[in-house]
């Protein structure tokens, strides 16, 4: 399997935007420990030109670009429970 390739898209340090990433990284280190795994972390106040290329509306918006298929995921992940079925990745081996 390819590189897993995601962007983190938040709006400042707010407490919202501190639990995704805290949220995202957790999962990343437990639930994608057996994948190549490339995160992004994009503020959208210091970089509006990346957002609004990305079409983001609302952050935290989570972005997988690869492998296909393409996945966004709004909001500060505190209810995703399985993110390998969010983000359409086969079970580790």
């Amino acid at each position: 399997m390819s590189k897993i390739v995601l962007q983190l898209y938040i709006a400042g340090h707010t407490p919202r935007a501190e639990r995704a990433i805290s949220t995202l990284r957790c999962m990343i280190e437990s639930e994608l420990s057996g994948y190549e795994c490339d995160l992004t972390i994009i503020d959208v106040l210091a970089n509006p030109q990346q957002a609004e290329d990305q079409k983001i509306l609302a952050t935290p918006t989570l972005i997988k670009s690869s492998p296909p298929p393409y996945r966004r995921v709004i909001g500060d992940l505190s209810s995703v429970t399985d993110l390998l079925q969010v983000l359409n990745l086969p079970p580790k081996s």
